[in-house]
Parts: structure tokens; sequence; C-alpha cells
């Protein structure tokens, strides 16, 4: 699909995620999670703040994991704890890294783009990862890192409770769905997983970085997006 296919409104948006500006101010502070003015959002939040920190706990008591010792610091997850959207990328880079924060420098810059084009804010979402160290040199996470890491992904998954998982990249898809095919294969079809008695819509597509990397691809990235838009609308998903 070249850009001369596309509508005028895709190709906006489509030019918005093809944008970078050098000077563009990409904050390194955590989002505030715990702004609300509801008694019940507060102490939901409060609630999944409490697990979420007793599942740091769990991951920082892994031994014998390479990706644990060749980082500086354990990357779970930031945003609105209490969003219906949890994006799921596939490991922290060197950023990431040492801030703790996931998707920091170029790769969250191009997703805080990616999801403006579809009228999502990236603070209005729960961002984390599929192994939550650094693998060193930044290789793609081993299969046996994938499977041990999984185990706490979907309890991740489950205190945050999420009505749409974003899948970002093969890591990603791998981690929560089992699948190791090529990610070009299974992008833009929605899937379901079911934790914990729930059942909750996926959509897989490619990674931040990825696109980086091969920008050619931008425009699958945005076919997925504009279903993804049209899944929040179907489903009257309210994102603030």
């Amino acid at each position: 699909m070249s850009k001369k296919e596309l509508n005028q409104n895709d190709k906006f948006n489509l030019d918005l995620i093809d944008t970078f500006e050098p000077n563009f101010t990409f904050s390194d502070k955590p989002i505030n999670r715990f702004k609300t003015s509801d008694p019940n959002d507060a102490k939901n939040i409060l609630d999944k703040a409490e697990k979420l920190s007793n599942l740091k706990k769990k991951i920082n008591s892994i031994e014998n994991c390479k990706l644990k010792n060749n980082s500086k610091n354990l990357v779970l997850g930031d945003g609105n704890v209490n969003s219906p959207i949890m994006l799921i990328g596939e490991a922290p880079g060197t950023e990431e890294d040492v801030s703790g924060i996931p998707f920091q420098g170029e790769v969250g810059k191009l997703l805080k783009k990616m999801l403006l084009a579809i009228n999502i804010k990236i603070e209005n979402v729960y961002l984390s990862y599929s192994v939550n160290f650094r693998p060193p040199e930044d290789r793609k996470p081993s299969a046996q890192e994938i499977k041990r890491y999984s185990i706490f992904l979907k309890e991740h998954v489950s205190i945050i409770n999420p009505k749409i998982i974003i899948l970002m990249g093969s890591t990603a898809m791998e981690s929560l769905t089992g699948i190791s095919n090529k990610i070009s294969s299974e992008r833009g079809n929605w899937k379901e997983i079911i934790i914990k008695n729930k059942t909750c819509p996926m959509m897989i597509t490619f990674s931040p970085s990825y696109l980086i990397r091969f920008p050619e691809n931008k425009k699958y990235s945005w076919e997925d997006l504009k279903k993804i838009r049209q899944k929040i609308t179907d489903l009257n998903i309210k994102i603030q």
C-alpha cells in the first residue's frame, strides 16, 4: 500500500507517525498514576500499587538470570494503572535500563505519535514489557527467558485488568500467546487471552524500535492502529 492509496485522513496520521523532530522533548519522569478525584478509583489504584509492588519483589527475587545480572534496573511498568489499555513491549533498552521507565528516547517519541494518531495520549495507557530486564547487548530474549518471565507478565496483566491488550513485537507475542511464528504473519488480527477466567482481546503489531529500523512497515502498523481505535469504539471504552 502506498501513500497515494491512502485517504486524506489516513495520510495525515501516517505522516504524523513518520515525523521526527530533533528537538522533541520527552520527559524521563514517571507518569503520575495516582491523580484521580474519584474515591473508588483512588482505592483501586492503591490496591493495584500494592500488588505491583509485591510483583516487583517476586521478579527481583529471580536467581541465575543473565537478563537480571546484566541490568541496572528492573523495569516493571508505568502509566495509568486503571487504564483500559495495556501496551506490552519486548524488553527494556539502554535508556529504559538507566531510568527504570519504559519506552524512552526515540522509541518513546514514536510510540507517543502512534497513539496520538488514534487520539490516545500516552499517559492514559499502561506501559510494560514482556521481560523486565535489559538483555545483554540488546539481544532478543531466548525462548527459555521468555517463558520464565511470562509467568510474571500474566500476573501483571491480571493486576492491571485491561479491556484491550496491545502486543508490540515478537517477544511480547510469544510471551503472552506462546506463538513463535514471524510477527508479520500474525499482526493485524484480533486474538483473545483468558487470564483468571477473564477474556481480553489482543492486537499484535510491530514494536516502535522495529519501525525505526524498518520505517517502510509503518503503513502496516497504521492499519493495526485503526483496528485498535475501532475496537475501542465498538466496546464503548472510555480512555482518560
